[in-house]
């Protein structure tokens, strides 16, 4: 899943960071079913300025508010696997958060600290855990991948999960 909607004719689109911090990415889990990360990662158009920033990959219980993903988003890695049972909607599933809501509990699963543009600095980051290190997202919870930069420029960023 990307924070856009599924490529067709187009490319994905990245999507600015803001100057505060945001979600790029939200991926909302039903009461029925958890699942377990596979791998995550991001790509910036530039360094976010003189400051520097932070990416976080967190599970929370306070929805942001986001663009909602259309199944069609959703891709299973199996194309034999059946559709991804995750939650929609515009406070569940989906990209680019214009509100944040009031976060109480967290669990901080990765963290990417982005040095200033001084210097010459990675703008792409992957990650894949070991099968026994996969964090799993708990039943009713929320996986959001945060910008916190100074200076907004365009990212685009990925969750590869297993329900």
């Amino acid at each position: 899943m990307f924070n856009s909607p599924m490529v067709t004719t187009a490319a994905p689109s990245p999507v600015t960071t803001g100057t505060v911090i945001k979600t790029m990415l939200q991926l909302a889990t039903p009461s029925t079913r958890q699942c377990q990360l596979i791998s995550w990662g991001y790509s910036m158009s530039a360094v976010p300025g003189s400051t520097g920033g932070v990416i976080e990959l967190i599970q929370t219980d306070v929805s942001a508010t986001v663009t909602a993903h259309q199944a069609s988003g959703l891709v299973p890695l199996d194309p034999n696997a059946p559709a991804s049972l995750m939650t929609l909607g515009a406070s569940a599933t989906g990209y680019t958060a214009t509100l944040e809501g009031s976060t109480t509990t967290t669990r901080l699963l990765d963290f990417d600290q982005v040095p200033p543009t001084a210097g010459a600095v990675p703008t792409t980051f992957d990650y894949q855990w070991v099968l026994d290190e996969r964090p799993i997202i708990a039943v009713s919870k929320f996986l959001r991948v945060r910008a916190t930069f100074a200076g907004a420029v365009n990212m685009t960023c990925w969750l590869c999960w297993d329900e």
